[in-house]
């Protein structure tokens, strides 16, 4: 997401009450190349000198995930729960089973079947989720030594 959106902005569009908690972890949000764990926003925001419980991290995403503008996905490998913005393009993961990174895969290798699929199983389709499971570059090198 690009430095120069303004958070303040999406809180108030949303009808979301403005404050430094959750403008602080929507901008985390929005920095993020990846999604991120509530543990991992909630280190960040200490590292940044912001004091703030974990429980509040958990309840401030639960609000922006009820308005829309935050996505909440399980890894099944480990049932994690990690967290990303809502962008207009949703995004798929890969994901390394050996260091837990999860990495973003550029546009949607599903989308070509989705209607296919619609058709042949007469099935609304109002959306996916598609992770793939495997092993970094550094994990698969630690694993060939």
């Amino acid at each position: 997401m690009p430095d120069n959106i303004n958070y303040k902005e999406i809180l108030k569009r949303e009808g979301i009450k403005n404050t430094k908690h959750r403008c602080s972890i929507i901008e985390i949000l929005g920095k993020s190349d990846a999604p991120v764990t509530a543990e991992d926003i909630f280190i960040r925001l200490h590292e940044s000198s912001k004091s703030i419980c974990l429980s509040t991290v958990y309840r401030t995403l639960e609000t922006l995930i009820s308005k829309g503008l935050v996505s909440k996905t399980i890894i099944s490998s480990d049932n994690r729960a990690v967290y990303e913005l809502n962008t207009a393009e949703h995004k798929h993961h890969l994901v390394c089973v050996g260091c837990k990174r999860m990495v973003s895969i550029d546009g949607c290798p599903f989308n070509e079947y989705e209607k296919e699929i619609q058709g042949k199983n007469g099935f609304d389709i109002t959306g996916h989720k598609l992770e793939i499971y495997g092993f970094c570059p550094e994990c698969r090198t630690d694993k060939e030594t």
